[in-house]
């Protein structure tokens, strides 16, 4: 049996501190052995802190294995949380600002990286804000998978699923087309489409989601990029700047220097808190498969119904998956389950 369709009957019906142990050990576990998803979190990891000496990535790729395996630990057990419990678990910096600037209608489409908890973070949307729109990457096996949206469906989200190489762009461009209070949310740190754009990131160049600009630009609504960082037991939820539209140039154009905005408000977030940043994926442009080819042309985004594709990067480099929304799918370490999946939006769907 799937250890991960296992932990869903089990974890849920343990004590809360001995599920504690019992992930922390796991994480111990997994970090200790040096799996091929740890080697690659702290290769990415590198990048963040390139700074850091070996012993000081050792010990942040640690924390953050720890950081990974708690998020697993909330989700499996969030299902059964009250509203008490998502409100203890999640808070809101600047709170009062923060709403404001969403506006009394209460649509907004928010990006977010793979940080912190994003399930967490669209419970407690659903709660405080308004119902939650995000996509999920349909992952195998399935029951896992089902359980999953299960588990997002109960916490009140409205789950998008789509396949690897997909794009859920024209359902969450319908989605939009309401009068009732939502927020589209997307996990786009990587690129689930394989039409992604490359950007500047952490001064190198890496595949992200088109999606979350593309939409803001084609709906008129506010696009935030939003950060969570890791604050003693629970997770402290950060509305940026709005990312503004640029008063010129093709939609395209737009889309690009939009989707740069967004990147760069949460790269300094995760600078700020990189052990939060649950990336197991290759996500830059060096790291990529050279022998793929990625799509080619960049087509307009908002007139085509689909997401921008970026032009051959050096003779193209297969975007990495992107992801989603509060539902990324990274890959986890091994001894632990699979990596939820995850919505490009919370928006699109770790």
């Amino acid at each position: 049996m799937n250890l991960t369709a296992v932990a869903w009957k089990v974890v849920p019906r343990l004590p809360g501190w001995l599920n504690a142990v019992v992930f922390a050990v796991a994480a111990n576990g997994a970090w200790l052995l040096r799996s091929k998803n740890t080697k690659r979190l702290e290769h990415n990891l590198a990048k963040v802190v390139p700074e850091a000496g070996r012993a000081a990535l050792r010990r942040l790729s640690r924390q953050a294995m720890r950081r990974n395996l708690k998020y697993y630990r909330e989700a499996l057990t969030m299902g059964g949380m009250s509203g008490q419990q998502i409100d203890r678990l999640v808070h809101l910096a600047d709170r009062t600002a923060a709403l404001a600037r969403i506006g009394p209608r209460r649509q907004a489409i928010l990006v977010l990286s793979h940080m912190g908890n994003w399930d967490a973070a669209g419970a407690w949307a659903c709660r405080n804000v308004a119902p939650v729109i995000t996509v999920a990457e349909h992952v195998q096996p399935e029951a896992v998978f089902e359980d999953f949206m299960s588990m997002r469906a109960k916490i009140g989200m409205t789950i998008i699923p789509i396949e690897k190489g997909t794009s859920a762009y024209q359902q969450l461009l319908a989605a939009a087309q309401t009068d009732d209070p939502y927020l589209i949310c997307i996990v786009a740190d990587r690129d689930l489409s394989n039409r992604g754009l490359e950007v500047d990131w952490f001064g190198r160049r890496a595949m992200v989601g088109a999606g979350p600009a593309a939409l803001a630009l084609a709906t008129g609504r506010p696009l935030f990029p939003v950060s969570m960082h890791t604050v003693g037991k629970a997770y402290q939820l950060r509305f940026h700047p709005i990312v503004e539209v640029p008063a010129s140039g093709t939609k395209t154009q737009r889309v690009r220097q939009m989707t740069q905005q967004w990147v760069t408000a949460l790269e300094a977030a995760i600078k700020q808190s990189p052990a939060d940043w649950h990336m197991f994926q290759k996500v830059f442009v060096e790291d990529l498969d050279p022998d793929k080819a990625p799509l080619a042309g960049v087509s307009d985004y908002a007139q085509q119904g689909s997401p921008p594709r970026s032009p051959p990067v050096n003779q193209g480099a297969e975007p990495a998956p992107t992801a989603a929304a509060p539902l990324d799918q990274p890959a986890g370490p091994p001894a632990t389950p699979p990596h939820p999946p995850a919505g490009e939006a919370s928006a699109g769907a770790s």
